[in-house]
């Protein structure tokens, strides 16, 4: 494959590019509208949802790729969930196929989004758009129908200017299920190897250094959760009678629990490894005014913030089965359930994790509990490789779209679908890219989008295509 054009050379993209940012400008107000559409969709993947929800939400998408006038073919499809009898959500997937000797680039985003929590922790309602000090509030209005929409809108700026001239392939795959896991994904992929073949991949699900500084995304962790269930009797037992001799679930369950963790709050797990890396400057006021840390919590772990976010494992529990506050009694309990949610350095495998992590949990049952474990959801890491000549022009294009100089970030979430995309497209140039900034909140109440970093988005992908039309392989 050919380099890009360097810097001083003479290319059509550069004559023309005034023109594409133009176009991504007269067009935001039309991308903002839309996604405004999106947003009052509340296409949720479980199945305690209204899943015809999803339905009109990848219906919906399907028209938007549509109407940009630059696809073959457009595709609402399912993919089988391996191992059972079922199929996942609606994805869409539309193609076009390069011209000429030039690239393809996959765009990846997902149209699903979380459950919105308790509509009481919301200023507004969660899928009713609202604008409000120049940010965009409502369920998925960041994570991550605006990326769905930052592709549209760069498309459709692209083809205004280039038209006929537009002989870059691209291919577009939205998937529907995101948030429910992924469950059908790596059987998409397989199902539709052909047609998502290509040399770049965009998957616009993560997030930058600010509001006003784009990031490219060059390490992910991994994730390990699973529920892990408690058992000392095998029957509810008076805490009068028979407590002070006998261990209920809860005792046993928060004594387990609380050896995760060291006295500073750094994961205590053997096994669990760390990345050695350097972490740009980030101050704990940062993280205070990003986080929502009340004035008199510390923080927690060693080392540089970033890299207790960035390189190091976090467990976190999640979720927990018991008597309720309401309905408490003075019994002691047979069994309790947890879920235990646990972030991975990069360069360890999720499988590696957790078998330390169930091997600590065993070790650590106090009084012979009884421990089971079921619900396992493993992924791995991601480390980019940045040699590349694609992840060049998307940081070319990032410093020209914001006027900023992107930041290469780690990222303390998880995409665990990215090792399918390597397993499957191995010589593919992987771009993790994103419209949130710190401030999003996403899977939070009051979820919202900065509307000029989604303005200097749309304009860096739209560059990006440009820039890629005139690359010969």
């Amino acid at each position: 494959m050919t380099s890009p054009a360097q810097p001083g050379d003479q290319n059509p993209s550069s004559d023309r590019e005034p023109a594409v940012l133009e176009a991504a400008s007269t067009g935001f107000p039309a991308a903002l509208s839309d996604l405004g559409r999106l947003v009052r969709i509340p296409g949720m993947a479980w199945p305690a949802f209204d899943q015809t929800q999803l339905e009109r939400s990848a219906e919906a998408v399907a028209a938007l790729a549509t109407g940009t006038g630059v696809f073959d073919e457009v595709r609402i499809l399912r993919a089988a969930i391996p191992g059972t009898d079922e199929h996942g959500q609606p994805a869409v997937l539309a193609t076009r196929a390069a011209r000429n000797g030039k690239p393809t680039i996959l765009l990846y985003a997902h149209h699903d989004v979380q459950p919105p929590g308790d509509d009481a922790l919301w200023e507004t309602p969660p899928f009713e758009p609202t604008v409000r000090d120049g940010r965009l509030y409502g369920r998925g209005a960041a994570d991550d129908k605006a990326g769905i929409m930052a592709h549209i809108a760069s498309i459709r700026a692209v083809a205004e200017v280039i038209g006929d001239d537009l002989e870059l392939g691209i291919a577009m795959f939205i998937e529907g299920e995101e948030e429910y896991g992924s469950r059908s994904f790596a059987q998409f992929l397989s199902d539709n190897k052909d047609a998502l073949r290509a040399d770049a991949i965009v998957v616009a699900d993560s997030g930058n250094w600010d509001s006003v500084t784009p990031g490219l995304t060059v390490s992910l962790r991994g994730n390990a959760r699973f529920t892990v269930r408690v058992r000392t009797l095998d029957h509810a037992s008076h805490s009068g009678m028979f407590g002070g001799a006998v261990p209920d679930a809860m005792m046993a369950t928060v004594t387990m629990l609380s050896t995760l963790w060291n006295e500073d709050g750094s994961v205590a797990v053997a096994g669990m490894t760390e990345r050695d890396a350097s972490t740009p400057e980030y101050s704990e006021d940062t993280l205070r005014d990003e986080a929502g840390l009340l004035p008199g919590t510390s923080p927690i772990g060693d080392g540089t913030i970033l890299s207790r976010i960035w390189n190091k494992p976090s467990v976190t529990v999640i979720g927990i089965d018991a008597t309720s506050v309401e309905a408490a009694s003075n019994t002691l309990l047979p069994e309790v359930t947890v879920v235990v949610s646990a972030r991975v350095a990069p360069g360890q495998s999720g499988e590696e994790a957790y078998a330390a992590l169930e091997a600590h949990l065993r070790a650590h049952a106090p009084f012979g509990a009884e421990l089971t474990f079921s619900d396992i959801d493993l992924g791995n890491g991601f480390l980019v490789d940045t040699s590349g000549w694609a992840v060049a022009l998307t940081r070319d294009a990032m410093r020209d779209g914001y006027g900023v100089a992107p930041v290469d970030l780690g990222v303390g979430g998880s995409i665990p679908f990215i090792a399918d995309l390597v397993r499957e497209f191995p010589s593919a140039q992987i771009l993790v890219t994103g419209v949130e900034d710190p401030h999003s909140r996403a899977h939070s109440p009051n979820e919202s989008l900065h509307l000029d970093t989604f303005r200097h988005a749309v304009a860096t992908e739209a560059l990006l295509l440009s820039r890629m039309n005139d690359i010969r392989i």
